[in-house]
């Protein structure tokens, strides 16, 4: 099954709002402690910026949140997961949209902008990472973890190479050469394809997992989702890695797990997702090299980061209004009617809705 591509770029944030700061966009004051606003009266601009593997998803939630907070805007721009967190931490987000948790060093910086309390991730967006391809007359091909590898390392350089054939049999394919196309940009896909490389590929992936693409590897690369994929859809022989929700026609690669190959879809990408591990920041530790029945590994969470305690009252207030609103039933479904994507479980709604209804001001 192929999901199709619905939404289109997300509101892109203007210059002269470049100026909010990432923890103090709104113009209240507010003390610590101050109640919190009701979701339908609150009012102003919420700023964010990150992963364009949420964009479409992004369109129906600044569109739906409108349902329950008619006064609040939200603007979002999908500059990629990396600059969507460097944009916080420099203070031109309130919040980041992120396909990679936070690591130390950023979640360190984060005290400087969030206060002593720092930060904290909500899985928002669950979707598989689909390896697609342009090959004419081809619309599916199984490959396991180390074939995959091998071809995105360049060590597989025809599309008629016997690794691959021998997992196809019935399938005629061709001796068109492969081009490799990744991300140019830091990408927190990046770093959740690499990741599933790097734990199921075993010595077919040697870069360790990454979120800029391995300089040492020659291949052709883009700029953020859309791009690797015009791309790879003008590129007879092309193959890459993104977002499920944005592949459109290209053709799909069925995943080797266990004894059978797994084509990518919503469900089998929240198997993966509820067989993980949370941790005490939010963020999940996934199990890529699983050979569970059904599973389809190669899944990234992507995230939106908020401030545990914001600047002003106002700005803690629409982060509020906004989160509550993308981790709600009807949020989710929104995102899984515009993108395919996967609804977060109850137990991942429950432990988002504590963190974000602890949001609070700083002093």
């Amino acid at each position: 099954m192929k999901l199709k591509r619905f939404g289109t770029a997300a509101a892109v944030l203007a210059a002269g709002a470049l100026t909010l700061s990432a923890c103090g966009g709104g113009s209240g004051g507010g003390e610590g402690g101050e109640p919190a606003a009701d979701a339908g009266s609150v009012s102003g601009t919420l700023i964010g910026g990150g992963a364009s593997s949420q964009e479409a998803a992004m369109t129906a939630w600044t569109q739906g949140v409108t349902e329950v907070s008619p006064d609040l805007t939200v603007n979002y721009d999908p500059v990629g997961s990396g600059a969507g967190r460097e944009g916080f931490l420099a203070g031109q987000y309130s919040f980041a949209g992120s396909d990679a948790a936070m690591d130390e060093d950023e979640q360190e910086q984060a005290a400087e902008v969030c206060g002593p309390e720092g930060v904290f991730h909500t899985p928002s967006y669950i979707s598989p990472v689909a390896v697609a391809f342009n090959l004419e007359g081809v619309d599916t091909v199984n490959m396991d973890a180390e074939t995959i590898a091998q071809v995105f390392a360049g060590e597989i350089t025809e599309w008629n190479d016997e690794a691959i054939a021998e997992q196809n049999e019935g399938t005629e394919l061709p001796d068109t050469p492969i081009t490799v196309v990744h991300r140019s940009d830091d990408s927190g896909t990046t770093e959740n394809f690499t990741a599933y490389l790097n734990e199921a590929a075993g010595d077919a992936w040697e870069y360790d997992e990454v979120e800029t693409w391995p300089s040492e590897i020659a291949a052709e690369s883009a700029q953020q989702t859309s791009g690797v994929v015009s791309l790879a859809g003008s590129t007879d022989g092309a193959i890459t890695y993104a977002d499920a929700s944005q592949v459109g026609e290209l053709g799909t690669v069925a995943v080797g797990v266990g004894d059978e190959y797994v084509e990518y879809s919503s469900d089998a990408a929240a198997k993966a997702v509820d067989a993980s591990e949370a941790n005490d920041d939010g963020s999940v530790e996934l199990d890529r090299s699983t050979e569970e029945a059904g599973v389809y590994p190669i899944v990234l969470v992507s995230y939106h980061i908020f401030c545990q305690q914001y600047q002003d009252q106002e700005t803690a207030d629409l982060a509020k209004a906004f989160g509550q609103y993308v981790i709600s039933e009807e949020g989710q479904a929104a995102a899984e009617e515009s993108a395919g994507s996967a609804p977060i479980s109850e137990d991942a709604r429950t432990a988002a809705t504590e963190r974000i209804d602890n949001i609070t001001v700083q002093g």
